[in-house]
């Protein structure tokens, strides 16, 4: 996944979930935060963060927030981008063999998943997670509670029940980490639903990305630590 329009800026502060005050070339002006998580071990005062410049001038932000450093760390921090770098690597990955169907979002119960799936033998779900956490190289998820995240986890299992495949995939939004493991200490109901999703079939897998300052592509499999 590749963006357009990236400039470094300094991030100042986050007022609320939605935008953040940053200044570039010298001048202050408000991005809109593309994460509503806590992320506050991310942006911090003075923090270099790259941010994305709008070609819509009817926007009230003239700017998304992308990535930011943590120390020499880039963390892109885009919530909205995993799926595609996962769409991107569905189709180029050969991981599920011959795909026959790739579907963005579809419903099953009463959750819709990010994605759905045919080859010749399988009809596959998946949900996908991006992860923005990191704890001295190990990366985490989630950074706040999430019932939203346990209710597609249960779900999941349903479709086990159905004869479906079901995966979960956490794109892990940098490189260099050591494992993925859940937030048990944030969210010890997300963790026990990852267990237990994990006994009864559904594969959970985390992939690490290489991140530039304008792009994100999923690299390698990193080690799930349940």
């Amino acid at each position: 996944m590749v963006y357009s329009n990236i400039s470094k800026a300094e991030f100042i502060s986050r007022p609320n979930r939605f935008i953040a005050h940053i200044k570039i070339d010298g001048k202050e002006e408000i991005a809109h935060v593309k994460n509503t998580g806590r992320c506050k071990e991310l942006l911090t005062p003075n923090a270099t963060v790259f941010v994305q410049k709008s070609d819509n001038p009817n926007r009230k932000t003239k700017y998304d927030l992308i990535a930011v450093l943590k120390g020499e760390r880039l963390i892109n921090m885009d919530s909205q981008i995993p799926n595609k770098v996962f769409g991107e690597w569905v189709q180029s990955s050969g991981f599920f063999g011959n795909l026959t169907l790739v579907k963005a979002e579809k419903t099953f119960g009463s959750s819709r998943f990010d994605y759905y799936l045919e080859t010749e033998n399988n009809k596959i779900f998946v949900e996908v997670k991006g992860v923005t956490l990191e704890e001295n190289g190990v990366v985490l998820f989630p950074d706040a509670p999430t019932e939203r995240g346990v209710k597609h986890i249960n779900e999941l299992c349903h479709c086990i029940d159905a004869g479906y495949k079901a995966y979960i995939f956490f794109i892990i939004q940098m490189d260099d980490v050591k494992y993925f493991t859940p937030n048990r200490k944030t969210h010890p109901q997300f963790a026990d639903a990852l267990k237990a999703a994990k006994e009864k079939g559904v594969g959970i897998y985390a992939l690490s990305c290489k991140v530039s300052e304008n792009s994100l592509v999923a690299d390698k499999f990193v080690e799930v630590k349940l």
